[in-house]
């Protein structure tokens, strides 16, 4: 008796341990939703013993043994908790058979009990758990008659149960089952074996189901319908993380509800980690639904050649009925390299546009810092990087060539075939390229110095174009013609037909540029410009390594020369233009304005004689005074330029229209010229006076105030700024 005493405290005692061990586990999967089974059946063995401190005493030492059979039923919703229900047959008799005493006592109880067990995993192999069972018995005895029949009581029993187990398989279960059951007998006859009794139990348990961890148990619950996957581009490695590669269905082929889905997809060797699609909340029984796959590939897709086939996964992560399952699908596909795409939509051209490159960087710096000493400071600065970037190309030797293979008119016609666009560095190095090459280094030299560019597409052919800052009101200051320029939301922009590089010059490059753009005026649909960085908001552009590509920048000298050639055409068809119309008006108003014109484009022996022939005119006009000054100041005579504009000052302020824009003029220039001569406090003064006036002027302009010689080299732009007078 002492030792199943023992026995049972030990089996309660490494029942709580495992419970306070089971405490400190991590583990995220629950092991009793995912080793679930939906039926088990088990055979146990029993011995009782009474308790006699509960006052329970057989009379004697009687040998107490049970047999079983159970049934177990988890819940679906929660499979801890199992209803059971048992019949066994209890058999008792005296331990010594000689014994006439308690011979008499043997008896046989067949019984039927209900109740629920809690079985918890602790882990694979091993569970515990406890019971709570109610039951009814009715006792068989051999030699005594009650009642007139050897059909003996009828008792009532419950039982609180422990339970450790040892799997020794997903379906086989080996366990120690130690309990305290109370007994009482229902006809109040022979209560000698009522009360306490200590019950050590040992059964083999076999379940239903398939072991999870078996292959042939994977969970299969999701099928892939439509898991085709285009070409990828690696110039659109940006645009695939934003919109989707495809769109793949899949379909839940259970009876029930799967649930907590995520969906992603993962491309080995060009992906740092899958690529999340969606997360669904659950996907109904036999219901389908479709699935937009995006991907964010890493550099090395920019390091491939040619086409490159790949094989990646679409990776399904999701709860079935609890347990969770993970699946994988196939998907094969090509992968084209960094200088391909398809033209269904032009704007992918903008990836290829690449700014950043510190090659193009340091070669429109080359070219920039090689005509810097011959741009005229009134003339459209974009217009005069255009050009010179136009001529340094064609001094490099970039030409046109049509590209054999897959020409861009063919390309653009049919949008499933894959063109071939080079990268800008590779186009400046190999010196020649087609008309979509060509465009993407043109426009990416522009834009690397800041100039915004856009692409001309019309029927078989694309071009560039790029947008000064120049107000459309003012088209004549780029060109005489108000149709040489294209008017995009009050903003000028000039197209360059870039195949003429090196057999015309840039102005038969514009003008061809916008009769090809003109043609099709009648029929707009066909043609598009499409603004860079508006479509790199899309498109992002392709990402290079750092890499000095060895070239040889050209001849300066003829940089310089065609640069200037076409620069002097530019400014006299301009100030022609001028004259011309101020010939024909011959009024002061506009002689004033053909003189503003030639001082801002340099031209200030025209100007000065312009102004004059104004002043002829009216003697009391006030702006050619005020920009004769100014005139002066641009040649560096600051004693005639003072005499010319303090006279304005004077008759500005005699007549009391110190408010209005020429008075601003008149004493932003005069601050100049006595920087320029040294006389910083003369300069302050006047600045002081333009800050009341005019403060935008006065802040831009706010180095005059500092007095410091120091200044003056570092803004010599600044101080070329002046401000001219009009009507």
């Amino acid at each position: 008796m002492k030792y199943t005493k023992k026995l049972f405290f030990y089996a309660l005692l490494l029942a709580f341990s495992a419970v306070t061990l089971h405490a400190q586990n991590t583990a995220t999967v629950d092991l009793n939703t995912k080793y679930k089974y939906p039926f088990a059946f088990s055979l146990e063995y029993r011995s009782l013993s009474p308790l006699p401190q509960f006052g329970t005493d057989y009379g004697g030492d009687f040998l107490t043994t049970d047999f079983s059979a159970s049934a177990f039923l988890p819940l679906d919703f929660l499979p801890v908790i199992q209803p059971f229900a048992r019949i066994g047959m209890i058999t008792i008799a005296p331990l010594d058979p000689d014994d006439v005493d308690l011979i008499k006592f043997t008896n046989t109880q067949f019984y039927a009990s209900a109740g629920a067990a809690y079985k918890y995993y602790f882990s694979k192999q091993i569970e515990i758990g406890a019971s709570l069972g109610v039951g009814l018995s009715q006792v068989y005895y051999e030699d005594i008659m009650l009642d007139g029949q050897q059909w003996g009581q009828l008792n009532f029993f419950t039982e609180l149960g422990a339970n450790l187990g040892m799997n020794l398989s997903y379906n086989v279960n080996l366990s120690f089952n130690p309990a305290l059951r109370f007994t009482t007998n229902l006809n109040e006859t022979l209560p000698q074996f009522d009360g306490f009794s200590i019950v050590l139990g040992f059964a083999g348990s076999y379940r239903l189901g398939e072991d999870p961890d078996a292959p042939q148990a994977e969970i299969r619950s999701i099928k892939a319908e439509k898991l085709k996957f285009p070409a990828v581009f690696a110039p659109m490695q940006s645009y695939y993380s934003k919109n989707p590669i495809t769109t793949i269905t899949l379909k839940n082929i259970e009876k029930l509800a799967v649930t907590d889905v995520d969906v992603s997809f993962f491309q080995a060797g060009f992906m740092d980690t899958p690529t999340k699609a969606i997360s669904l909340d659950s996907i109904k029984a036999g219901a389908s639904v479709d699935i937009d796959i995006f991907a964010i590939y890493n550099q090395q897709v920019f390091t491939t050649e040619g086409i490159t086939p790949l094989t990646g996964e679409v990776l399904v992560e999701y709860k079935n009925n609890g347990r969770i399952a993970h699946q994988k699908f196939s998907v094969s596909y090509d992968l084209y390299d960094k200088e391909s795409l398809t033209w269904d939509d032009d704007r992918k051209v903008s990836a290829f546009i690449t700014p950043a490159d510190s090659a193009l960087r340091n070669y429109s710096s080359y070219v920039r810092q090689t005509c810097k000493d011959y741009t005229v400071s009134g003339f459209s600065p974009e217009l005069q990087t255009a050009m010179q970037i136009y001529y340094a190309l064609a001094e490099l030797g970039v030409l046109y060539q049509r590209d054999p293979t897959s020409p861009f008119e063919a390309a653009q016609e049919n949008p499933m075939i894959v063109d071939a666009i080079s990268l800008p560095r590779n186009t400046l190095k190999r010196a020649t390229g087609d008309c979509d090459d060509l465009t993407v280094l043109f426009c990416s030299l522009l834009e690397s110095v800041g100039i915004e560019t856009a692409f001309i597409t019309v029927p078989g052919h694309i071009y560039s174009a790029f947008k000064t800052s120049t107000p459309s009101k003012n088209y004549r200051l780029l060109h005489p013609e108000k149709n040489m320029t294209l008017n995009i939301d009050g903003e000028l922009w000039i197209p360059v037909e870039i195949t003429l590089m090196g057999e015309a010059d840039f102005l038969t490059a514009w003008r061809t540029g916008i009769e090809e753009f003109s043609a099709h005026d009648d029929n707009p649909e066909v043609r598009a410009l499409n603004r860079t960085r508006e479509a790199q908001e899309t498109y992002r552009p392709v990402m290079l390594t750092e890499k000095d590509l060895g070239l040889q920048y050209g001849d300066r000298t003829k940089i310089i020369r065609d640069f200037k050639a076409d620069l002097d055409k530019s400014i006299t068809m301009i100030i022609d233009d001028y004259e011309t119309e101020a010939k024909s008006q011959g009024s002061k108003g506009s002689y004033n304005r053909l003189g503003i014109t030639c001082a801002q484009l340099g031209k200030y022996n025209k100007a000065e004689q312009a102004f004059n022939s104004a002043l002829t005119m009216d003697r009391n006009y006030l702006p050619p005074k005020i920009n004769l000054g100014n005139v002066y100041f641009m040649r560096g005579e600051y004693q005639n330029a003072l005499r010319l504009l303090h006279g304005a000052e004077k008759s500005i302020t005699d007549a009391g229209k110190i408010s209005g824009s020429s008075y601003s003029s008149v004493l932003l220039s005069i601050s100049k010229c006595y920087y320029e001569l040294e006389n910083f406090d003369k300069a302050n003064e006047y600045m002081k006076t333009l800050a009341e006036v005019d403060p935008a002027a006065a802040q831009q302009n706010s180095y005059l105030a500092s007095g410091e010689s120091g200044q003056r080299a570092s803004d010599r732009s600044s101080r070329r700024d002046l401000m001219f007078a009009d009507e």
